[in-house]
């Protein structure tokens, strides 16, 4: 006789429990809390990546690529694909936003933005369509970048924008009015990711050391502690033993960004995971309670919305 699969996760009013995971670029989902929505998709829960922009102005990043597209709407074709191999890797659903990437615009003083690229979309037109996916999907938590994008590319920026903007008007029948649109959704909970955080960085990065193992965060800890990056709070550590290989697997997709030889793969995976075996966030919205005392982290991005938690 056949074992029947687990029963999906639920509220504690039984609805199936949604997470979306918003994103600038295709590969962003990748490296940024990839193990968290692969474990959640394993356990059950329903998983959306939302990508902003088709990565169309991305540089090729893998030295052993090779021959690069030759136009905009070639690169964007390609990393198409790459996104679509990158979910299956990570057992998620994926949906495209189809802004047009910004690209990162370099010098001193920086050059104006291309013409018509997401970082330039007026705010309420750019958050229009992820308001739309929030009320079809309905995810309890939805996670993105803190205000600062994680780094200033203006498409992280605007990421953080949209999502906040979706997470607070979602909600009111009153804001983006669609005719025959979906009604209203609340999201519960709204999440920073923290994957490149300092404290984990100078962590792995001193274990390295004191191992004897070469660390690929050296000059990298050097640069960031000279820009002086604030680090923010953190308040819920997922752990993610069991997910770093599809993690790696969905980071490997993306063949035009990551190189299979470089720094995300430079650590023994044994060895990072006994130092940091965890993908960490800061909970910056709540509309359910959250118990969590001074000092401790939540465990769960759905704490506060399981069955037994507090109403």
């Amino acid at each position: 006789m056949a074992e029947q699969a687990p029963a999906a996760p639920t509220t504690a009013g039984g609805d199936p429990l949604r997470l979306m995971a918003v994103h600038a670029h295709p590969d962003d989902e990748s490296s940024k809390g990839a193990a968290t929505t692969a474990r959640y998709a394993a356990e059950g829960v329903e998983v959306l990546v939302v990508t902003c922009t088709g990565g169309e102005r991305g540089d090729i990043l893998n030295p052993s690529f090779g021959e690069a597209p030759g136009t905009p709407e070639e690169m964007a074709a390609l990393r198409r694909d790459e996104m679509a191999a990158a979910a299956a890797a990570l057992g998620v659903r994926q949906h495209w936003l189809g802004f047009v990437d910004s690209g990162l615009p370099e010098g001193d003083p920086l050059p104006p933005l291309p013409e018509g690229c997401f970082g330039l979309v007026p705010l309420e037109e750019a958050a229009a369509p992820l308001v739309e996916l929030v009320r079809e999907f309905r995810p309890h938590v939805i996670t993105t970048y803190d205000p600062s994008g994680g780094y200033p590319h203006p498409d992280h920026i605007k990421c953080h924008d949209v999502s906040f903007e979706a997470f607070a008007a979602a909600g009111d029948p009153e804001r983006y009015v669609v005719d025959g649109g979906a009604p209203a959704w609340t999201p519960s909970k709204l999440y920073y990711n923290h994957d490149f955080s300092m404290n984990r960085i100078r962590a792995v990065h001193e274990a390295c050391v004191a191992a004897g193992i070469e660390s690929p965060f050296g000059e990298w800890v050097e640069r960031r502690e000279a820009r002086e990056i604030p680090e923010r709070e953190v308040t819920t550590r997922i752990e993610i033993a069991g997910f770093t290989d599809q993690r790696d697997a969905a980071l490997r997709a993306h063949a035009t960004q990551i190189d299979p030889a470089g720094f995300f793969f430079a650590i023994p995976r044994d060895f990072e995971l006994e130092v940091w075996p965890w993908e960490e966030y800061e909970l910056a919205e709540s509309r359910v309670r959250v118990d969590r005392a001074d000092g401790e982290y939540e465990t769960d991005l759905f704490a506060g919305l399981r069955p037994g938690d507090a109403a």
